[in-house]
């Protein structure tokens, strides 16, 4: 993996695994085993130990984090003269396909509802947000899916809009896996949670300058804290050719599935599949639209090819 050296220059400070343990101090482990098995993704790999080093220090830094925030906003309260209702804050969470975006989503979705406080934490992805396939295929862009084309900006902005303002309730389109599309007429609402996660590939995305000087919001101005979960290409494209593998056992199985005709093709097969559709999109989309938007982020998870998270890059104030 890159070696990111801490030289001082760098609007990152680079933390080895132990050394970023070591900011846990007393944060209590509040998941049992049984719960962090599940809350592992699919084909992904999360140990008690991956826990207690890498999330719960996050976890306790967040809670700076929030509390900062929250004090900044009173202090906003009474400088306009204003009762506004307190505002969520909003996570965002990016990276490549197969990289365990989810899982980190959900394990920290877990631990921030556990605060002393008891906060009210509430996690969507961006999936929902993607344009219906038969928009897709009428517009050529069904080999573009997951790419910044492919979604609803305009629906994710005025759903961020809505939870920001506190309006009751936000809602949030459905997508399904098993079908591999937005699902007509269901959404997920969103009350005025504490906190709010986002998950998504293109999450960190900026949109390019408008000619005409006007403001033009993205998704991540609305993000309090942000973070990209980071691994080598190749490593990356070997996590998801082995999950296309055991969805071919599991839900590629479904008749219902989207990708049901692979469950009957040989591994080999399979496998050639699977690497073609890596390279020929979720590849493409990772080098011109996912990784440039590494360094936008808070925090940076880097991964080594066990799954492990190795370094975190922390953006310095």
């Amino acid at each position: 993996m890159e070696q990111r050296v801490d030289d001082g220059l760098s609007p990152y400070r680079v933390f080895p695994r132990a050394e970023w343990a070591a900011r846990r101090e007393d944060t209590p482990m509040t998941l049992t085993r049984e719960e962090v098995n599940e809350l592992q993704a699919f084909n992904d790999r999360l140990s008690m130990g991956e826990v207690e080093e890498i999330y719960l220090p996050l976890s306790r830094l967040l809670s700076l984090y929030v509390a900062a925030t929250q004090r900044l906003f009173r202090a906003m309260q009474r400088f306009l003269g204003t009762e506004d209702a307190k505002v969520p804050y909003i996570i965002g969470i990016g990276g490549s396909v197969a990289v365990g975006k989810s899982t980190t989503a959900r394990v920290l979705q877990a631990l921030l509802a556990r605060w002393p406080n008891t906060p009210k934490v509430d996690l969507i992805t961006t999936d929902g947000f993607l344009l219906p396939n038969a928009v897709l295929e009428r517009e050529g862009l069904m080999e573009k899916k997951g790419f910044p084309e492919s979604y609803d900006i305009a629906a994710l902005l005025h759903f961020l809009t809505d939870v920001k303002a506190g309006r009751r309730p936000a809602r949030a389109p459905v997508y399904s896996h098993l079908v591999y599309d937005v699902m007509p007429g269901e959404a997920i609402e969103i009350d005025r949670p504490d906190i709010l996660i986002v998950e998504g590939l293109n999450v960190l995305q900026p949109n390019r300058p408008p000619k005409e000087g006007k403001a033009i919001p993205f998704v991540s101005d609305f993000f309090d804290f942000s973070v990209y979960i980071d691994a080598e290409e190749e490593v990356l494209e070997r996590w998801y050719v082995e999950r296309f593998l055991l969805l071919r056992e599991t839900a590629f199985r479904d008749p219902k599935s989207y990708f049901h005709r692979y469950s009957k093709t040989s591994e080999k097969e399979a496998a050639e599949t699977a690497i073609s559709i890596w390279t020929r999109i979720n590849l493409v989309n990772l080098r011109e639209n996912i990784l440039p938007t590494r360094q936008r982020a808070s925090l940076i998870l880097s991964k080594g090819a066990d799954h492990q998270i190795e370094t975190v890059a922390l953006r310095r104030l």
